[in-house]
């Protein structure tokens, strides 16, 4: 099992491109973060992008960025269907 995966996946509300999105690791949220965020800059956004690459590194578990991907999304007003 890659241990970048989450024991939980995430779905999120797209408004860039509609509809719903899953991911369910560290590495799709780092993407998500970096290429598709509908809010940049902010505090949250700037802290779950550090904790992503921590976890990449494996200084970090992935549940860590898991959980600052969902601040950061409360944060940008992104709507969560499943947590």
């Amino acid at each position: 099992m890659d241990p970048k995966k989450w024991d939980s996946p995430v779905t999120f509300e797209e408004n860039s491109r509609g509809g719903f999105r899953t991911i369910a690791s560290t590495e799709e949220a780092a993407r998500v973060l970096l290429m598709d965020w509908p809010v940049r800059g902010t505090k949250a956004h700037q802290r779950a992008k550090e904790v992503m690459m921590f976890v990449l590194m494996g200084e970090r578990p992935p549940e860590e960025a898991r959980s600052a991907f969902l601040a950061a999304a409360a944060d940008a007003n992104v709507f969560i269907r499943n947590a």
